[in-house]
């Protein structure tokens, strides 16, 4: 089990850190934040996709066909761990090191579509409070990695529960009697 959670973990941990960081490129050029979420949420979901084929793989390789909810569950949730991580991990060395104005970058970018969108000066007041409040707690280094572990960890926790759900298998009573 160690070992192909660690193999899908790594793989999907490489498949989420290379796309933020190519969004990261895109978004400081660009400020197109949407349009890095979107590629970001959808490169989640692809990378945790291995938790399906890690898994299954563990069922049908390891376990002879049979696993619990439980076991499917504890193996999603450690490549889920280890993807995740490298994510933050990545995002911290990101931030601190070639994208430190990202607050204010992003901030820009949530008023300036807060506007085009209509807001009222109440709205914008609120929204810009919201967001000051965003660059205050980002300061600390332990809310950037709540943050960014929030994330992600979210839309693994999702996949792993349907992957555990989808693949659990019992054991046949026949076969317990063959196994005997």
């Amino acid at each position: 089990m160690k070992k192909i959670v660690l193999v899908f973990g790594l793989i999907a941990g490489l498949i989420v850190t290379g796309m933020m960081v190519y969004g990261t490129l895109q978004m400081k050029n660009n400020e197109h934040f949407q349009d890095s979420m979107v590629l970001g949420y959808t490169t989640m979901v692809v990378a945790f996709s291995l938790i399906f084929v890690g898994v299954k793989n563990f069922r049908d390789k390891h376990n002879n066909g049979v696993i619990s909810f439980g076991k499917a569950f504890r193996i999603g949730l450690y490549i889920t761990l280890i993807a995740s991580t490298m994510y933050v991990g990545a995002w911290l060395i990101e931030y601190y090191f070639f994208f430190p104005d990202f607050t204010e970058k992003y901030t820009a970018c949530v008023i300036k579509d807060a506007k085009k969108s209509g807001a009222t000066q109440v709205e914008l007041n609120a929204k810009m409070a919201e967001m000051a409040q965003m660059q205050e707690m980002y300061k600390n280094p332990l809310f950037v990695v709540l943050f960014t572990y929030l994330e992600i960890f979210p839309v693994g926790l999702i996949i792993t529960l349907i992957c555990a759900f989808l693949l659990k298998k019992k054991r046949k009573p026949e076969d317990q009697f063959l196994a005997s």
